[in-house]
């Protein structure tokens, strides 16, 4: 009868350390892929980094001060003009107003984009409010497609109350369009899930 040899003291303890390692590094790569999410969540909540915000309904007090906005427009790695139909504006602080881009697809393929947005002061995210915005969802543009965008946005009159902000005269609102792959139809989605399951 040959006895199986027992695993010694120094041994368990470095398989702990090896376990624990894996663990830990199964955690961190977990937290990097909620990194972004998590702080997208925490960026349109607080309006930090010059995050705007999104609300169903305009403002229901009107300021007779203005504020300027100016409109700026980029792309990256996409194949398209992309501007603001008008340069800058001034509105009432409170006031709802629309705005438009304008996006036309110079290559010879359909693509798809979809846009990240800023203001700057960043301090002032918080209290730039949309109603309305293209960048809400990604946008296709069939060759030489050009489309004509509008943005439907009001300066929350709180934004005169804090220290922070109750100076500021300009805003600048500015986009930019990055590639994206279309999301493809629930239907089809679920079609090809049908599809895969009658395989097994």
């Amino acid at each position: 009868m040959t006895n199986t040899p027992q695993p010694t003291r120094k041994e368990r303890a470095n398989g702990v350390i090896v376990g624990t390692c894996i663990a830990f590094v199964a955690g961190m790569v977990g937290m990097a892929y909620a990194a972004v999410p998590l702080y997208d969540m925490f960026c349109r909540v607080t309006g930090y980094n010059g995050t705007t915000q999104r609300v169903e309904q305009a403002s229901d007090v009107i300021l007779d001060e203005k504020v300027k906005v100016t409109f700026d427009a980029n792309t990256s790695r996409l194949p398209w003009e992309f501007k603001p139909v008008q340069r800058d504006i001034d509105v009432r602080i409170g006031e709802t107003v629309q705005v438009s881009y304008r996006a036309k697809n110079l290559s010879s393929k359909p693509t798809t984009g979809q846009a990240t947005f800023n203001v700057t002061p960043m301090a002032a995210g918080a209290y730039f409010n949309k109603v309305q915005c293209f960048c809400f969802t990604e946008t296709t543009l069939q060759p030489g497609e050009e489309m004509e965008m509008p943005v439907v946005f009001f300066v929350d009159p709180e934004i005169v109350k804090t220290v922070e902000t109750k100076g500021i005269k300009t805003l600048t609102l500015s986009y930019t369009f990055y590639p994206r792959e279309p999301s493809k139809p629930l239907a089809e989605v679920k079609a090809k899930t049908g599809e895969a399951q009658n395989k097994l």
